[in-house]
């Protein structure tokens, strides 16, 4: 039987549960932001969803699988729900358009940072690739639709560079070297002088 909707998180701004499974992952959630990775225990899940922990197993059969669950949740809710592809609109730049895509992405984890560390941490677990592959599943449609007259070549090569800087970046906050609100203006940095160049380039 599903349970009441209700927020459990944040003001009624972080998690929607509505079913036992969304419960767990919203525990889950709740550990992450508050006590960090180490913290998260399958027996403690279980205590505070009121469920043996049999029951939890069932569903997960290690706690990394139980992490990558609600990490994969809270990302659909969070950081991608508010993607949308769209062609840029007339006179509007690569950089403009591209920089709104990110910040859509990016905003939620400044606004929660202890879940980007928690996402450092997991994509580098037993299932972490796939993890990644659905961000890049969500965000590469868009990506592409606002791109959808630039060289293909272009692409190809921002791709990578962009990938491999948002990794190091993001890694580099984990560690502690940078700060949360260091990250978009780094890429923004990186977008703009890309951009302007292939633009200088192309006649745009």
């Amino acid at each position: 039987m599903r349970a009441t909707v209700t927020w459990l998180l944040n003001g009624g701004k972080g998690f929607l549960v509505d079913s036992a499974e969304d419960r767990i992952l919203a525990i889950v959630v709740e550990i992450l932001e508050t006590e960090g990775y180490e913290a998260v225990q399958l027996r403690e899940v279980a205590r505070r969803a009121r469920m043996s922990l049999a029951t939890i197993y069932k569903r997960y059969a290690t706690r990394d699988e139980l992490i990558l669950a609600a990490l994969d949740s809270w990302m659909q809710q969070n950081r991608y729900s508010g993607i949308a592809p769209h062609a840029r609109e007339p006179g509007e730049s690569i950089y403009a358009a591209l920089m709104s895509l990110y910040r859509t992405i990016f905003e939620p984890w400044e606004r929660h940072p202890a879940m980007l560390t928690a996402y450092v941490r997991a994509r580098s677990a037993a299932g972490g690739d796939a993890l990644v592959r659905r961000g890049l599943d969500a965000v590469g449609p868009a990506m592409r639709a606002a791109m959808s007259d630039v060289d293909e070549a272009f692409i190809a090569d921002l791709d990578v560079i962009i990938s491999n800087l948002v990794y190091g970046l993001s890694a580099r906050f984990a560690a502690g070297e940078i700060a949360i609100t260091d990250m978009l203006p780094s890429l923004d940095r990186a977008l703009y002088w890309l951009t302007s160049g292939y633009e200088q380039q192309s006649g745009r």
